[in-house]
């Protein structure tokens, strides 16, 4: 199965997203939209692994993500990678926070003892929200462009868990199943 590890905001925020991003989609429908159920921020991807691994690694996440108070997650902003010009993955921005990094850190560790490869790229925490497919004429995306710099979403949220999650394939696009949840450490 395809893993990957969460942050999860909850359904509130997803749909206040989701409504917020509902100027680009007029901009650019042909775009494949991330529905708000899927919504997300990737702390780690996995890719397809064995069923046997969810055991150990839901142990190392809980004992890493343990050592941890909840953490803000600033979100904001629209982008794209690489750019809006070659856009391939629309974005909705979240503020670099130092416990955030010492967070996805110690989870690269935690992994990286269980014989996953470190990511090694800087990490660049976001939620995507649309994808571009190959052939995207240059007027979509400079539309796509212009109703980013008017998106207005700023929010703020803790962080209380990293999820590990499954993505399964269907005709409608990845349907994402919880499998395990790694709860921060609660302020006492």
């Amino acid at each position: 199965m395809r893993l990957f590890l969460a942050i999860n905001p909850d359904a509130e925020v997803k749909t206040r997203i989701d409504e917020a991003m509902e100027p680009l989609r007029g901009a650019a429908p042909a775009l494949r939209w991330v529905a708000a159920d899927r919504l997300h921020l990737t702390v780690k991807f996995f890719g397809e692994q064995p069923n046997s691994i969810v055991s150990a690694l839901s142990r190392a996440v809980d004992r890493a993500v343990a050592r941890h108070g909840d953490a803000p997650l600033a979100l904001g902003g629209v982008g794209a990678f690489p750019n809006f010009r070659r856009a391939r993955v629309v974005w909705l921005g979240v503020e670099p926070h130092p416990r955030l990094e010492l967070l996805h850190h110690d989870i690269e560790e935690a992994c990286a003892a269980l014989g996953f490869e470190p990511d090694g790229r800087p990490f660049r925490p976001h939620l995507t929200v649309a994808r571009v497919p190959d052939g995207t004429t240059g007027e979509t995306l400079r539309a796509l462009s212009r109703a980013a710099r008017v998106a207005s979403f700023a929010e703020t949220v803790d962080v209380e868990s990293v999820d590990l999650m499954a993505s399964e394939p269907t005709s409608a696009g990845p349907r994402y199943r919880l499998l395990h949840v790694s709860a921060l450490r609660t302020a006492a």
